[in-house]
Order: C-alpha cells, then sequence, then structure tokens
C-alpha cells in the first residue's frame, strides 16, 4: 500500500487526493528520500513535523494558503509551518516583517507562532517540507515540489473559494496552478529584507482576505490570536 509514514498523515482528509494527482509510487519515493537524509545529518523540520501544515489544517477547513519556499534552516525554529517560529525563538526577519504589516493592516499579533493561523483554516504550506541545517533551500528540486504542487491543485479542485497569498517571485510562479476563477490570488513581493520594499509594505493581505472570506459567506480569519 503506498502510504506516506508520518504522524497521522496518512490518515488525513489530503492523503488519497494528493496521491491522485502524483505518478504511481511517488509517495514511496518520499518515504526513501527522508529515510535517507533523516539518518545522515541534522534536518529541519523534526521528522514528526514534516506534514505539519497538512496535519494542523484538514482540507475540509482550508480558506487561504499561504506559500514559502522552505523550512528555516537554524536549531528549533521550523514547526512544519511556512513562515512560522516558537514563541520561545526569535522571529527571523522576513516574519518580523509579516507581523509589522498585520500591524499596520489589521492590529498586533502578541505571538510569532502561527499556529493559530493554521487552526483556522490557513494553510502555511512551504514548497520544499525539509531543508539540511544551515544550508537554505539545500533540499529544492529533490523530492518535494511534486507533492506540494499536488497539494495546490488539490485545494485549487475545491468548490468553494480560498485565497491564494504568493509572496515574492518563487511563490508567485506557483499562480499557474491556480486555474479556478472562483479562488482569489493575493501577490507581493516577498517580506524579506531584500525585498519588501517592492510592494510588500502596504499590500494589506490579510485584511483583503478577510473582505473576500466575508463576502463569500465565509469566517473572516482572527489574524491577531
Amino acid at each position: 500500500m503506498d502510504t506516506i509514514k508520518g504522524r497521522k498523515m496518512q490518515h488525513s482528509s489530503w492523503h488519497a487526493l494528493i496521491k491522485e494527482q502524483l505518478p504511481e509510487g511517488y509517495f514511496g519515493k518520499i518515504n526513501q528520500f527522508m529515510e535517507n537524509v533523516y539518518s545522515q545529518g541534522i534536518v529541519y523540520p523534526p521528522r514528526e513535523k514534516v506534514f505539519q501544515a497538512l496535519l494542523s489544517t484538514p482540507l475540509e477547513e482550508v480558506k487561504v494558503v499561504i506559500l514559502g519556499q522552505d523550512p528555516y534552516h537554524g536549531p528549533g525554529q521550523a514547526q512544519g509551518l511556512s513562515f512560522s517560529v516558537p514563541d520561545s525563538i526569535p522571529a527571523p526577519p522576513s516574519l518580523q516583517n509579516i507581523l509589522k504589516e498585520l500591524s499596520d493592516d489589521i492590529g498586533i499579533k502578541k505571538s510569532h507562532d502561527l499556529t493559530s493561523w493554521a487552526q483556522q483554516g490557513v494553510l502555511l504550506l512551504n514548497a520544499c517540507l525539509t531543508v539540511p541545517a544551515g544550508q537554505a533551500n539545500g533540499h529544492a528540486g529533490q523530492i518535494w515540489e511534486p507533492f506540494t504542487d499536488a497539494v495546490i491543485k488539490v485545494v485549487n479542485n475545491l468548490d468553494r473559494p480560498i485565497v491564494f497569498v504568493l509572496w515574492g517571485s518563487y511563490a508567485r510562479r506557483k499562480k499557474a496552478l491556480v486555474t479556478n476563477p472562483q479562488h482569489l490570488i493575493l501577490e507581493s513581493a516577498h517580506p524579506s529584507p531584500l525585498s519588501v520594499y517592492r510592494g510588500f509594505w502596504g499590500s494589506k493581505p490579510f485584511s483583503k482576505a478577510n473582505s473576500f472570506l466575508e463576502k463569500t459567506g465565509q469566517e473572516p480569519i482572527d489574524w491577531l490570536r
């Protein structure tokens, strides 16, 4: 049976629909990749949190997708949720800028752990789900992109309006996967200090997402929680 090993992943609402989007045997390739990289050195996030985004936000609860590139590559940072780190770890610069834009747009969020967003239907998905310690984007192009593209396709196929938040050129390339006209795409520069002045400041993604959710009869996200 072709399943992905991992905490409850094979029982999640995502599993079968993602499998339909991928070549036969691809889940087995993912399992082998993880066996290899986690046995050879330090990899983030902890293995049990690789699929945390999908486990925290069941498919039937997705309202918003925020796409990141890959996990943070420092000790204790990566949680399996794009851009989020535990409150016990200082917020990295991109996350600081996200929270500053949130403050200017809606209000101040006291925590920089974004788990509460995931629990409200915000899929915090990285395009690559693992990274070697100290090597940003070190697993790019190896196994994960077909899998996470399949996740995006599954969400695109939903029959209810979804907000896709695409920050930066890497995320914006995934726009081609969002073909359902009922969805809303919000795109801007990346919140990185290198690009934040190119259109991220003032983009107001949080209020725009909530306005769309309300107009389509859905509960808005409490971004400050």
